[in-house]
């Protein structure tokens, strides 16, 4: 593929409702910061009655301006602090980083297991493709959180299990003489470990020296990320403080050119797939649509799932949880369900609920109305492995199903990217 091919649109039918979930996901981000900002004035409100009920001095105005300033900061970008608040709370959501690493064993994977961003698979090209989005290409490997505090480096996969424990050249990454910052300061990075090269390929930033970019677009940390990282020295070779090397992965806007480099350009890791981020994005934990995987046969080895011996079968396999009820449901919030188990079945093969289990897709097929799910052939297989955390997500179901019949092309993508340019895309405005 050369930048300068030109493509025309292809209109393909609509299996998936990903295009409307990506504008309702912009909506609640900006929806979530007006609620947040309106709770920090409603609070700094408060505090500046209880004041004048108290005759302060008026040398205190300008004290609760600062502190409104500083609420209105923390509230959007740092979580984090929040959090340790209400350490108090019960529920582990309410912890940080540095409280949850004092969990132990199932505790701790099953919190650092819902802290990963999971890409949703691009099952419809995006609007505005060329103005919103970056593109690059997704390193092969094991995804993984990279969290160092306390003089020390722990990366955790992504059903929460430690990968590896190690000193880092990152802030607080190892037990150096002459270490500096506080002790409490932790960082938080986003990165698939290769293999090959024994190398960190950081692909996102969540936490910086204690700041929290969670809610940040993804255009400022992908700055902050390139700024950052390379100071800190962890780009730089393994020595005695700094196991493993980590580098940066090109990002580039999704023009033409941007593309293609992305897609056909070297690389020095093995490629597997493409990763899509909209700019307006935050760093939210769980499946989104505002951040895409895609892949085919000429950026990936594995564009169809294998089973365990590693070859592709003849039907689709998927993985779902099974609830309470007998339905079978995807990983998604909320689920999308495929089928129900009958009492009788579950009882007789001792399933409970919150088992995940394996299906094979029969000639039936899935019927898709309006780009939903209205009914599966599904074909039972079996409980899945323990080490396994989560169902498929409802659009890796939907990308291995079309990648058998009809798959989204890299023409397609580029036929988007000349229509956008044509004058032919949508002007809705995205707001982050």
């Amino acid at each position: 593929m050369a930048p300068h091919d030109i493509r025309r649109p292809h209109k393909r039918p609509a299996i998936s409702d990903q295009q409307k979930r990506r504008e309702l996901s912009l909506q609640r981000q900006q929806q979530n910061r007006r609620d947040a900002q309106q709770q920090a004035r409603s609070l700094a409100s408060t505090l500046l009655s209880l004041s004048s009920s108290f005759n302060e001095p008026s040398t205190s105005e300008p004290v609760l301006e600062i502190e409104l300033n500083e609420l209105e900061s923390e509230t959007e970008c740092s979580t984090e602090i929040l959090a340790e608040r209400e350490f108090n709370e019960p529920a582990l959501k309410e912890l940080d980083v540095r409280q949850a690493s004092k969990l132990k064993s199932s505790d701790a994977r099953k919190w650092f297991s819902k802290q990963l961003l999971l890409p949703e698979w691009m099952i419809d090209v995006p609007d505005r493709l060329t103005d919103d989005w970056y593109v690059f290409a997704r390193p092969s490997g094991k995804r993984c959180f990279v969290v160092s505090s306390n003089g020390t480096t722990i990366s955790r996969l992504r059903n929460g299990s430690i990968l590896h424990r190690f000193p880092s050249a990152l802030p607080n990454g190892a037990k150096t003489k002459n270490a500096s910052g506080s002790g409490q300061t932790y960082s938080i990075l986003d990165c698939i470990f290769h293999e090959p090269d024994q190398t960190y390929y950081v692909i996102d930033m969540i936490c910086w020296r204690g700041y929290s970019l969670y809610d940040c677009a993804a255009e400022f940390r992908f700055f902050w990320l390139n700024s950052k990282l390379a100071e800190s020295g962890a780009c730089e070779p393994p020595s005695y403080y700094h196991k493993y090397k980590f580098s940066l992965v090109p990002v580039y806007s999704c023009d033409q050119n941007g593309l293609h480099a992305a897609y056909a350009g070297e690389a020095p890791f093995v490629k597997d797939g493409l990763l899509f981020y909209n700019k307006h994005s935050h760093y939210q934990p769980g499946n989104t649509p505002l951040a895409l995987v895609w892949k085919d046969e000429n950026c990936s080895q594995y564009v169809i799932d294998t089973d365990s011996n590693g070859q592709v079968p003849s039907q689709q396999q998927l993985v779902l949880e099974l609830q309470s009820d007998g339905k079978v449901a995807t990983s998604d919030d909320p689920p999308v369900y495929f089928g129900c188990l009958d009492g009788d079945f579950l009882g007789k093969l001792g399933l409970s609920s919150g088992n995940l289990l394996r299906f094979t897709i029969g000639d039936g097929g899935l019927t898709i109305v309006d780009g939903k799910i209205q009914g599966a052939d599904l074909q039972y297989n079996g409980k899945v492995n323990r080490a396994r955390a989560f169902a498929d997500s409802y659009s890796k179901v939907m990308f291995q199903y079309a990648a058998r019949r009809s798959p989204l092309k890299i023409d397609d993508l580029l036929a988007s990217i000349n229509s956008s340019n044509d004058g032919g895309g949508h002007d809705t405005e995205m707001v982050g």
